[in-house]
């Protein structure tokens, strides 16, 4: 790791809420979904005594992964009714597509590329109920709302990144690992490869098994200048940043489980951290201590979100 790595000032953005998830800068703002008020907000992300934030849309169905078309109308996803949104400009919502014949578990991460198709991944089970995990799939949502089959057999796919040369990065929380697919001129996902391998993959269907197994359960990813990703390390209370092939060369511990997280500011060199004591709806949904956090970094964003 480079040294000095760990000693980066983290400080408070917005405090108060109860599970931050999908952070994305856009258009001078971090626009973020709070699972459990039900809310996508944005902020300037100037810091928690002068932020200002606006509620830029409430999702009942639980809102997730964000993204923007290329004429700048924001899609969210409705975890719990299978479905992506479209905010007008008006500010309404309304529904882009409808997952529900496609996905085997709630809705999950997104990226939304530059010409508008939106890639979502889903749980493949009842993480929350106690099901035993099943391994799922990645849909492609084409600006027209076509849903399409991209991938198969994901550990949970979770955060994803497209970097410069068309390469779409998946992190796969339960498999404890990083997957990269070519992306088509159609859109289509092909030579599937592992991108960064953290320790052995869990061969569990048990979730507190698993858990325990898993050295980095990789979350929330976002992509910098030189090629690295930021990983949220959703077990070990830290992000890390690595390199293809697994290599991790800078870690930030946070003393709060961190879940997702995106580079941003004016610079790209801020790097926000949805930060929260756990990940369980029981212990989240009626609490309010979920923080957006951000540190200043050396290297600036690139590629999508």
């Amino acid at each position: 790791m480079q040294p000095g790595q760990g000693t980066r000032e983290l400080r408070a953005v917005l405090e108060g809420y109860s599970f931050l998830e999908c952070p994305r800068w856009h258009d001078g703002r971090l626009w973020v979904s709070d699972f459990y008020t039900e809310r996508v907000v944005a902020t300037d992300g100037r810091g928690s005594a002068d932020a200002t934030v606006e509620v830029m849309a409430e999702v009942p169905g639980q809102p997730s992964g964000l993204g923007f078309l290329p004429d700048g109308r924001a899609l969210v996803v409705s975890m719990r009714d299978h479905r992506i949104l479209r905010r007008e400009d008006s500010g309404a919502l309304v529904e882009h597509a409808d997952l529900s014949g496609a996905v085997s578990g709630v809705l999950n991460d997104m990226l939304v590329d530059g010409r508008g198709r939106a890639y979502v991944g889903n749980f493949g089970f009842d993480l929350m109920g106690g099901e035993p995990i099943r391994y799922t799939t990645l849909s492609r949502v084409d600006p027209d709302g076509t849903v399409t089959t991209v991938a198969d057999d994901l550990g949970f796919p979770n955060g994803m990144v497209l970097l410069p040369g068309g390469v779409l990065v998946v992190a796969e929380t339960f498999a404890g690992r990083l997957s990269a697919f070519d992306v088509g001129e159609d859109g289509a996902l092909g030579n599937r490869r592992v991108w960064a391998q953290f320790g052995d993959t869990p061969r569990t269907d048990d979730v507190g098994a698993a858990l325990q197994s898993l050295a980095v359960a990789p979350d929330g990813i976002c992509a910098d200048a030189e090629g690295a990703i930021w990983v949220a390390d959703a077990l070990n209370a830290r992000v890390i940043r690595v390199r293809e092939g697994g290599e991790i060369v800078e870690e930030i511990p946070t003393g709060l489980g961190v879940f997702a997280c995106m580079l941003g500011g004016d610079d790209g060199r801020t790097l926000f951290l949805c930060a929260a004591p756990s990940f369980a709806e029981h212990e989240r949904r009626a609490a309010r201590e979920a923080q957006l956090l951000a540190a200043r970094v050396d290297v600036p964003h690139a590629g999508l979100p």
